[in-house]
């Protein structure tokens, strides 16, 4: 059974940063492209960042800079951490996997940016 559990959400103060982990099982995890996606109340869901199987990475042009993703193929686990955080990063965070042609999503983790 696939599952992604993503965990590390909270509310941070503008500025602040936190980590996000998605937990992956179910399938082989070295061998998928992980992303990252947000979204926001009443906003459509955006790409954020991608780890591929090949160690490569790529982020929206509204986290470069201040967001890093990563992976551990012996956890199986994909990271996001996100430093300097806006009241704009505020959502749900979700983690993506493709698997071949299967894809996969996580239930979702709260961010809340503000003071």
């Amino acid at each position: 059974q696939v599952q992604l559990v993503e965990s590390g959400g909270g509310l941070v103060q503008p500025g602040g940063s936190l980590r996000l982990s998605c937990l992956a099982s179910g399938f082989t995890f070295s061998n998928s492209v992980m992303r990252w996606y947000r979204q926001a109340p009443g906003k459509e869901r955006e790409w954020v960042a991608l780890s591929g199987s090949s160690g490569s990475t790529n982020y929206a042009d509204s986290v470069k800079g201040r967001f890093t993703i990563s992976r551990d193929n012996v956890k199986n686990t994909v990271y996001l951490q996100m430093n300097k955080l806006t009241p704009d990063d505020t959502g749900v965070y979700y983690c993506k996997a493709q698997y071949g042609l299967r894809v996969y999503w996580g239930q979702g983790t709260q961010v809340t940016v503000s003071s």
